[in-house]
C-alpha cells in the first residue's frame, strides 16, 4: 500500500459529512501498491445507506465537479456508489463518476478482486468485510468477463485503436488478462507493461510513459500492434482449450 495523496482522506471526509454513504473502499493502482502520481487513476468505491437515487445523484455530481475543479485536471479521480444492500449483485449497474461524467457502470470482478486482496478502507469497515470473497477461479473468471466484454467489442473496432490512451490501455490489460487466467491472481500495470506482448522499443516507451515522461510512440504502427494483441488474447480468452 502506498500514501494515498491528500485529496483522498479530504474527499472522504466530504463523503462520511453526507450521513448516507457508511464506507469508502481504495481499488486500482493506489491499493496494490503500484500507484503513479499524475498518471494513474485513483478508484474508489463508496457503499451508501440505501439506494442512490436522482437527488443523491445531483449531490454526488456537484461535490465531484468541486473537487475536480479544485485539484486540476490530473487528478483523475472515479468512485462507484453502490447501495450496500445490493453489493453481492454482480450484474446491477451502479452510479459512477469518471472522467468527469456520472454513468452507470457494474462494480467489475476486477474491481472486486482488487478491494478484496488488496483495498482497505478510508473510511467505514474493511474491503472484506462487506464484500464476498474472491477465489482464484473468480479471478480467472472476472478476467475473461472482462475480456470478453469491453475488450472484444473494442477488437471489433480497429479504428478505435489509433487513440494513443487506448493503445496503451490495451497493451497492459491484455497482459494482465492472460495473467489472470493463467494464475488466478493479479497483475499490477507496471508489471503488465514488462509482460506486453509488444516489441522491445515499444515497450520501452510504455514504461516510460508509465513514469510521467512525455513519450510518443508512432501512432499507426502502436494502433496496430495492440489491436493483434487484443484480438489474439479475446480468441484465447473466449475457446481456451484452443490455445
Amino acid at each position: 500500500m502506498v500514501t494515498a495523496p491528500p485529496v483522498v482522506p479530504e474527499f472522504g471526509r466530504e463523503l462520511a459529512a453526507l450521513g448516507w454513504v457508511t464506507d469508502l473502499l481504495v481499488a486500482g493502482s493506489l491499493a496494490t501498491g503500484d500507484h503513479r502520481p499524475g498518471v494513474s487513476d485513483l478508484d474508489l468505491v463508496a457503499l451508501t445507506d440505501g439506494p442512490v437515487d436522482a437527488p443523491r445523484q445531483d449531490v454526488l455530481a456537484a461535490l465531484h465537479r468541486r473537487v475536480d475543479a479544485g485539484a486540476g485536471a490530473g487528478l483523475k479521480l472515479g468512485c462507484v456508489y453502490v447501495d450496500g444492500a445490493t453489493v453481492a449483485d454482480v450484474q446491477l449497474r451502479h452510479p459512477t463518476w469518471t472522467h468527469g461524467l456520472l454513468v452507470q457502470r457494474i462494480l467489475s470482478g476486477i474491481t472486486r478482486a482488487e478491494l478484496v486482496r488488496h483495498g482497505y478502507a478510508v473510511f467505514g469497515r474493511p474491503p472484506r468485510d462487506v464484500l464476498p470473497p474472491m477465489s482464484d477461479d473468480d479471478v480467472r473468471a472476472a478476467a475473461r468477463a472482462e475480456l470478453t466484454g469491453y475488450w472484444a467489442w473494442a477488437a471489433r473496432r480497429p479504428w478505435l485503436w489509433l487513440d494513443p490512451a487506448l493503445a496503451d490501455l490495451g497493451l497492459t490489460s491484455m497482459a494482465r488478462g492472460r495473467h489472470a487466467l493463467r494464475h488466478g491472481d493479479l497483475l499490477t500495470k507496471s508489471r503488465a507493461v514488462e509482460q506486453a506482448h509488444a516489441p522491445t522499443w515499444l515497450v520501452d516507451q510504455l514504461r516510460a510513459r508509465r513514469r510521467g515522461e512525455d513519450v510518443s510512440s508512432p501512432r499507426i504502427r502502436t494502433a496496430l500492434i495492440a489491436w493483434q494483441d487484443a484480438r489474439r488474447t479475446v480468441a484465447t480468452a473466449r475457446h481456451p482449450n484452443r490455445a
